[in-house]
């Protein structure tokens, strides 16, 4: 069986990385590599060539079983993919399925990373935990670089200034990873999250809960939020427009499966907010979690700079790829049992995924 690595048009990660391809031991399986598939994430191809060959992407694309990426294929390629080719990648079909539709007349088959189900059993194919990590980390270091204040106290000769303040809306994997950087950096931080379980995690790394009480808590929604009633709603954004009125920077990371990201910041909240505070929306993709977040744009509101990126993680290449890396490998394993292709729809893993 032949697994292809294919480069990233408009991304800087790779799928799988050498220290991955090492370690996969699965007989009768090889892999074929793009040139330069790995180069913007640092790994050269030279760091391949103990364990895959460098081949063209229109060889690649002609004769691999399995062909893995991190986004989806461009559309333009699809038809050069032998019939019964299995693509892997985070298609994320909620908001794409004409592309899937595509793919099954071509008699493709697919399945979706980011539909693998935030389960212990699943951990070590968690792709989204994986990203939303980082996209977390990189985004409050995103908000140190473009605030025009200091996160941590200064005490000088000069002047004393205050600690940032900083509030984290939505404490999944990536709020949570905002929070501890936010006070590594040396910020005081609030959170807030609709599931009751997420205080005492806020709490152990040391920021203050933001509690609203009458949240519809589903322990089965995977880590996102659920949709609420108008009247928690209503008490929700009556506390958050108090804590953003006072905060320098705002991170939004709340999102629904497969619907419309829920509005946490309103046009009239952000008007609340201090000239030169900061808004970073991870949910831009999604609609957003700030009701004026243009997705992939940053943009200046009433003297808030609100920056709308989905993609934090791509900036963060190197472990990045090599984070997805290990969660595809551990899903291939799943898959590629002796150099066949095995797709047991009984395996809820599996049933979740395939497209």
């Amino acid at each position: 069986m032949i697994i292809g690595i294919l480069k990233e048009p408009y991304d800087k990660r790779v799928s799988l990385v050498p220290s991955t391809l090492k370690k996969f031991n699965v007989t009768n399986t090889e892999f074929w590599m793009e040139g330069g598939a790995g180069e913007l994430a640092s790994f050269p191809d030279a760091k391949y060539e103990k364990y895959a060959s460098i081949k063209s992407r229109k060889s690649i694309l002609a004769e691999a079983d399995i062909l893995v990426t991190i986004n989806p294929i461009p559309k333009e390629d699809l038809r050069s993919i032998k019939k019964g080719a299995l693509l892997v990648a985070m298609f994320s079909p909620y908001t794409n399925q004409p592309l899937i539709e595509y793919i099954k007349t071509l008699e493709l088959k697919a399945v979706s990373l980011d539909l693998i189900p935030r389960t212990t059993i699943a951990q070590t194919m968690d792709i989204l935990s994986s990203m939303a990590a980082i996209a977390g980390y990189k985004a409050v270091l995103l908000a140190a670089n473009e605030s025009p204040s200091f996160f941590p106290m200064m005490i000088t000769a000069a002047g004393s200034i205050k600690p940032a303040k900083v509030l984290v809306l939505g404490a999944g994997v990536a709020g949570l990873q905002a929070i501890a950087t936010a006070r590594r950096l040396g910020a005081m931080v609030e959170a807030s999250d609709v599931r009751a379980a997420a205080k005492e995690e806020v709490e152990s790394l040391g920021a203050k809960f933001v509690e609203v009480s009458g949240a519809i808590d589903k322990k089965d929604a995977g880590g996102y939020a659920v949709e609420q009633t108008p009247e928690f709603l209503q008490r929700q954004q009556q506390e958050v427009e108090q804590r953003a009125a006072k905060s320098d920077v705002v991170i939004t990371t709340a999102q629904i499966m497969g619907k419309k990201a829920p509005i946490l910041l309103t046009e009239e909240t952000v008007s609340t907010m201090k000239p030169g505070s900061l808004v970073i929306d991870l949910a831009a993709s999604t609609g957003g979690n700030c009701e004026v977040t243009q997705d992939n744009k940053t943009i200046v509101y009433k003297g808030v700079k609100i920056i709308g990126n989905s993609h934090l993680a791509a900036e963060m290449p190197k472990d990045a790829s090599f984070f997805y890396s290990n969660n595809v490998a551990n899903y291939l394993k799943l898959i590629v049992k002796e150099g066949q292709l095995v797709l047991d729809q009984k395996n809820e893993i599996i049933s979740k995924t395939l497209l």
